[in-house]
């Protein structure tokens, strides 16, 4: 009698461990899918594409870099400060026909472009600045367009 209850034991435990290794399998094949592969062959697998992935990623990201560095330095060269003042240059005309516009890059850099109206002619003067020095002397008004263009404090764009 010993033996059977020995033997049925035996019985219910291999049809628990059956149960089990059925769960497992069903599990395994979820991941591996159908190919005849274990578990560590897919592990190795799984990390020939993650190194192949790892490095396509790190050569997009130096590509970028390079291209982000490229449009950084265009950046700097463009428009980041500008102010226009209109006024009238010989107190004779109303309307503030008569215009300074500052133009200046990111280095505080760039142009004044000034047009004066008078009344039988108009004038356009251009001037070159440099780290916020201009070429020649300023009129007020081209002064004033490069404060409010910088803010009265001279600052520098934010990054």
């Amino acid at each position: 009698m010993a033996a059977g209850a020995v033997a049925l034991l035996a019985l219910l435990l291999c049809a628990i461990l059956g149960v089990k290794l059925r769960r497992l399998r069903a599990a395994q094949r979820t991941i591996l899918g159908d190919r005849e592969q274990d578990l560590v062959g897919h592990a190795a697998s799984l990390q020939d594409q993650f190194e192949a992935l790892y490095g396509y990623v790190q050569e997009a990201a130096e590509r970028l870099d390079g291209r982000m560095s490229m449009a950084e330095r265009r950046i700097d060269h463009a428009v980041a400060y500008h102010a226009l003042i209109r006024y009238d240059a010989y107190g004779e005309m109303s309307g503030l026909q008569s215009t300074s516009i500052a133009l200046l890059d990111a280095n505080r850099s760039g142009l004044v472009l000034s047009s004066i109206h008078h009344r039988d002619q108009a004038r356009l003067y251009a001037k070159e600045v440099r780290e916020g020095k201009p070429e020649l002397e300023l009129s007020p008004e081209e002064d004033e367009a490069i404060r409010r263009a910088l803010g009265a404090d001279g600052r520098q764009p934010s990054a």
